[in-house]
């Protein structure tokens, strides 16, 4: 029973990082953190961003995890479910990199979906992209994405209500 709860703390971690990941990318890198998150939305030709510094913090977070959970180190004073929150926080960061970075930026390969929801999830990102500078903007998540045609919406009311500069090639 007790690998049961563990997968379920697993996978309960990684949904609960989709909602860490879109808060903290909402109000830390849109931010104060604007500072690394910056050369992200800017055109480069650097192989790596200021911006990766939050794939290390991540990565902090999680080994954090499991030193919590290690009775080795702390005894009695360990709280051994940590280690499996600290798996799942793993997983997405795994999860993360490889949609985000591979499928939406193309870091690490080249293929341009044309159908199904790793459509929708480029398609959403570019519109997260479509904004200048961190005010305003949608689509915060890196795995649930929001129909590309109520983002161009959003984009286009922020648009006209002066919240955010928007691209012109959106089409909102």
């Amino acid at each position: 029973m007790q690998i049961v709860i563990n997968i379920l703390i697993i996978l309960a971690s990684v949904a609960a990082m989709e909602f860490v990941a879109w808060w903290s990318h909402k109000y830390i890198m849109h931010g104060w953190g604007w500072a690394w998150h910056r050369d992200h939305h800017e055109p480069h030709d650097n192989v790596l961003e200021k911006n990766d510094l939050f794939g290390v913090v991540g990565a902090v977070i999680s080994i954090s995890m499991f030193l919590w959970g290690s009775r080795l180190l702390l005894g009695e004073w360990a709280f051994p479910s940590a280690t499996y929150i600290g798996i799942g926080v793993m997983i997405y960061g795994a999860i993360y990199t490889l949609i985000h970075d591979g499928l939406v930026h193309q870091r690490y390969f080249k293929w341009v979906p044309k159908k199904g929801y790793a459509k929708r999830l480029v398609q959403a990102h570019k519109l997260h992209h479509a904004t200048i500078g961190k005010e305003g903007g949608v689509s915060f998540g890196f795995i649930l994405a929001e129909d590309p045609a109520k983002l161009k919406q959003e984009l286009k009311r922020q648009r006209e209500q002066g919240v955010a500069v928007v691209r012109d090639a959106i089409g909102a």
